[in-house]
């Protein structure tokens, strides 16, 4: 089984500060480091660390970004398939406070070029029952498309619906399972209640409906539960939350991809995501191969 990770990789350039600037301030950073990140390419790495084969399929620029941005991979993934564009690579500046928060702009110019079944052999390499992994980088037509693709060839689809363009909405009734996080939950639905807002994106086609809640963990609605699961986190002290949430949809679809069911992929997922807080960066708090394999086994033995 194959999990194919569509995505943007990018250039994170990382700020720490003791606070979040109010509008028009400028304040001087306490540590500030670039590193690859990009959703698609945290994905793609957090689900081969646990040992499911992958394919990151993402597009880069013709610049010194993309080249740098390309030689990560390399060391990263067996197998990733990026083109190239004249335009700038992707670039995320996150700015992370000292309590962990972060807020995240980005730049993604490639990835709104980006056409992975007009312009890739994506369409061709998805097989039966492999999985394929989508966020919400590219443009919703595309996104579809990828969607579509995959499940006409049998595959399972995983939708990370972050970031939320709210003019181009993927077609949610293509995502047998959907992540989203309590912000974009409530944005999607206008409810405050997660419970009511895992309800509402299911109407709207959702198969799964996954609403991570952070320290508190996820909810979890399936069409065999006869109502919303809470699944709890492992209580730590969060030291960064930026790329947690990649950490925990990678995890997922390697999960899912070795076999295991729905709530066991999202207790690995959850047991990851809460290394990855303990951790400063992005990628880089991603829980090794060796971290991922001691997880998977107290997982399945829970």
């Amino acid at each position: 089984m194959h999990v194919h990770v569509v995505g943007n990789a990018c250039v994170d350039t990382t700020f720490r500060l003791g606070r979040f600037p109010s509008a028009g301030e400028t304040l001087n950073a306490n540590s500030y480091a670039d590193g690859l990140g990009g959703k698609g390419a945290n994905q793609a790495v957090a689900a081969a660390r646990t040992g499911a084969a992958v394919t990151l399929w993402t597009a880069l620029g013709k610049d010194v970004a993309g080249a740098w941005i390309r030689g990560c991979l390399d060391r990263e993934l067996s197998d990733f398939q990026a083109i190239e564009f004249d335009l700038p690579s992707d670039r995320s500046t996150i700015v992370i406070e000292v309590g962990g928060e972060n807020f995240i702009v980005s730049g993604v110019a490639c990835s709104q070029a980006f056409d992975p079944i007009a312009q890739t052999a994506l369409a061709r390499r998805i097989a039966f029952g492999d999985i394929l992994v989508c966020q919400g980088n590219l443009r919703g037509d595309a996104i579809n498309a990828c969607l579509r693709a995959a499940q006409e060839n049998g595959a399972r689809t995983v939708l990370n619906a972050s970031p939320i363009d709210a003019a181009a909405l993927p077609d949610f009734g293509l995502a047998q399972v959907l992540v989203v996080n309590q912000s974009e939950a409530k944005a999607l639905t206008g409810q405050v209640d997660m419970a009511a807002a895992a309800d509402a994106l299911a109407a709207k086609g959702a198969g799964t409906v996954v609403v991570t809640l952070g320290a508190e963990g996820c909810l979890v609605l399936g069409p065999d539960q006869a109502g919303p699961h809470r699944l709890p986190a492992p209580r730590v002290e969060a030291l960064d939350t930026s790329g947690a949430g990649d950490v925990f949809c990678g995890c997922l679809a390697g999960g899912l991809a070795k076999g295991m069911s729905v709530i066991s992929a999202l207790k690995l997922a959850l047991a990851a995501a809460a290394i990855a807080v303990t951790r400063p960066g992005t990628l880089i708090s991603c829980p090794s191969a060796s971290e991922m394999a001691a997880l998977i086994d107290q997982t399945e033995l829970s």
